[in-house]
């Protein structure tokens, strides 16, 4: 149990700004610069609406947490916002004029953030670290706890009695902050919004851990994670299943294919380029992802001509959305996988078009010389084709490599691989 939970802790210490981030707007967010420490935790946060910036579009990330906003956030993760309320007000601080009387109440009813013996809640008190890690600890699942792991910290010694416990249950499911000296804890400090982000984009990542009777009958939960494996050496392969959507996530690699010939002479940047996927894109688990036949639409960003000394054309094309059988639509973002995301002609086609040159003037030196080697004496023809043949083979060769490059052509139904840049997110 303690190689388990020293385990657990040593993951959570290298992975605590790692965290993946769905759909995230970081325009939003003005006062939280890209290298900030805790920024993509806040990213995700404010992204999934868990957390709120001003309309100016600050998040104030070293301001502290009270416990009504603590517990405003904890609803609107565990999908439990909208609950309805069927037990009456039993706190003497809250009032029903109050705008967060329904969400302290709702907090009430589930068991999630209790009052005080003396009948009050005081949502304006700043949470302490410990007392979210306490929070943290009652709505995850139970489990065995070594508190040895606390061990590991400098300051253990300063968890108060009653937090000991929790504290180590939540550093065990690495659901906690060590920010900024991973080697403390600081469990009596006030807890600052950017510490409440990562505690609960940690928590949002691990929403499996939450005991069911505090999670929303509409709030999302991964089911399983699944792989593609269309090209081996894609960044990525995974696939996450969850009970309302299929989440193929950025770096995969599809395989398409064009619905009609492409000719980059012919193609300009704004045009429309349709793609279909002749078969059914499904995981190696076996889950139907995009059904054959599906329509994906492209547009052509940018198309460079073929240039001199054997530059081949190279044509941009971004895809947008793919269109289902049923006519559902899913937005997408992906470019083809190749280098600098271009279409062009391959190695072979440019090696193909240099022997091209390469043996037809090559044939043509070897006539030009046993032409002129034929008229004065025939007996020299056998030189004819000793000098002809390499000097016109020499002129091809130079030839091939300083004429301009080929153009991209592609026939209807040539397929080829598209990376997504971002995640697709496929409703079911």
């Amino acid at each position: 149990m303690k190689k388990l939970f020293a385990g657990l802790l040593a993951v959570s210490l290298m992975a605590w700004n790692v965290l993946p981030v769905f759909a995230a707007d970081a325009s939003k967010i003005v006062d939280v610069s890209k290298d900030y420490w805790a920024r993509a935790e806040i990213v995700d946060v404010v992204s999934n609406d868990i957390m709120t910036v001003d309309p100016s579009g600050n998040f104030y990330p070293e301001d502290t947490v009270a416990r009504v906003d603590f517990v405003k956030s904890l609803l609107k993760l565990l999908s439990n916002d909208n609950l309805n309320v069927n037990i009456s007000n039993i706190f003497t601080d809250v009032s029903k004029s109050s705008p967060d009387y329904a969400d302290i109440l709702r907090s009430q009813q589930l068991g999630l953030v209790y009052g005080y013996p003396d009948k009050t809640f005081k949502p304006a008190q700043i949470m302490t670290r410990s007392e979210t890690q306490s929070v943290i600890s009652h709505i995850t699942r139970e489990s065995v706890v070594d508190t040895s792991i606390l061990n590991y910290f400098d300051d253990a010694n300063q968890v108060p009695a009653w937090a000991v416990k929790p504290y180590a249950k939540s550093l065990a499911y690495g659901i906690y902050v060590n920010y900024p000296n991973a080697k403390e804890l600081r469990p009596n400090d006030y807890l600052t919004r950017a510490e409440a982000a990562v505690l609960l984009a940690r928590l949002r990542d691990k929403i499996g851990l939450v005991k069911e009777e505090y999670v929303g009958p509409d709030l999302e939960k991964v089911l399983a994670i699944e792989h593609l494996n269309i090209k081996k050496d894609a960044p990525n392969h995974s696939v996450k299943i969850t009970n309302k959507r299929n989440i193929v996530l950025s770096g995969n690699v599809l395989e398409v294919a064009f619905s009609d010939k492409f000719r980059s002479e012919l193609a300009a940047a704004g045009e429309k380029v349709k793609f279909v996927n002749p078969q059914d894109i499904c995981t190696e688990e076996g889950t139907l992802l995009i059904p054959a036949n599906s329509v994906f639409m492209g547009t052509v960003l940018n198309v460079e001509p073929q240039k001199w000394f054997n530059k081949n054309a190279r044509v941009y094309i971004q895809l947008t959305e793919v269109c289902l059988p049923d006519g559902k639509k899913v937005d997408l973002n992906a470019k083809p996988f190749y280098r600098d995301y271009a279409l062009k002609e391959g190695p072979w086609m440019t090696a193909g078009k240099v022997a091209l040159y390469t043996v037809g003037l090559g044939a043509v030196g070897t006539g030009a010389g046993i032409g002129f080697a034929f008229i004065p004496n025939p007996a020299k023809i056998g030189n004819a084709f000793a000098i002809g043949t390499p000097v016109g083979a020499g002129v091809g060769l130079i030839t091939g490599l300083v004429t301009p490059g080929l153009k991209y052509h592609a026939k209807a139904g040539e397929q080829i691989y598209v990376i997504l840049c971002d995640d697709a997110s496929i409703n079911k």
